[in-house]
């Protein structure tokens, strides 16, 4: 992973820093980045493995993925497409990929397929047999992405949820649309007391983030604190935080 990144998108989240406890209480978000959380639970594990570089998994992954790329050929079955594996393909329909992930193939170039005798069959691998015709579902066709809505707008677009909504992501990442009453029951429930302890901070996120926040999500229950406060030196757009 790299440890250095220039923001080259504009998602940004609102973190609620309880300075005390060294702690993000919660992130204030948009649309983008709840997208890009919800894009997590579509990645195949191959694809997160790539992401993250074999040798960084924690647990036994990251050996498996290693077996699979070093394995000799002689091992394997002659129509057997490593890549499937290596390099799995996201399922069409699953929503937009987030810009924090542009370097993930697997998303950002999709390809579909259709029977090469036109039946109505597609697939998003070329070896796919067509139950008509028996014939390989080999056509290339385009894959035409959802159109994207104007802000505020309450229709489909890409992605997963709708943008006239600020969202409220806590620390383990679990999600809900921001309200008063979502605040004040956070701030019960972490017992604070000395609300001049807390400090709002802006920061702003690229890919090397977004790399680092799909780690964390696999490894921890403070993702927010771990991803935002381990090195506080890169994020220094702060301000005074509002009283609730």
């Amino acid at each position: 992973m790299a440890t250095t990144s220039t923001p080259t998108t504009d998602i940004t989240l609102k973190l609620l820093i309880d300075r005390k406890g060294h702690k993000v209480l919660y992130a204030e978000s948009g649309k983008e980045f709840v997208d890009f959380l919800f894009t997590i639970m579509s990645l195949p594990v191959g694809t997160v493995i790539r992401l993250l570089s074999k040798d960084s998994m924690v647990g036994s992954l990251g050996k498996l993925y290693h077996s699979i790329e070093s394995i000799g050929d002689i091992y394997m079955l002659p129509d057997c497409n490593r890549d499937t594996l290596l390099k799995p393909t996201a399922v069409i329909g699953s929503g937009d990929a987030s810009l924090l992930l542009t370097n993930d193939e697997s998303v950002a170039n999709r390809k579909a397929y259709m029977c090469v005798n036109s039946h109505r069959y597609v697939a998003d691998d070329p070896r796919a047999i067509c139950p008509k015709c028996k014939n390989y579902i080999s056509t290339e066709v385009p894959y035409v992405a959802p159109q994207a809505t104007t802000a505020g707008s309450s229709g489909g677009g890409r992605g997963y949820v709708k943008d006239i909504v600020t969202y409220m992501i806590m620390d383990n990442l679990e999600v809900n649309p921001l309200s008063t009453t979502a605040c004040l029951t956070m701030l019960n429930k972490f017992n604070v007391k000395e609300v001049d302890s807390l400090e709002e901070k802006v920061v702003h996120l690229g890919m090397d983030e977004g790399l680092k926040l799909l780690k964390a999500s696999l490894e921890s229950n403070s993702v927010l604190t771990n991803v935002f406060l381990g090195k506080k030196e890169a994020y220094n757009i702060s301000m005074p935080c509002k009283r609730y």
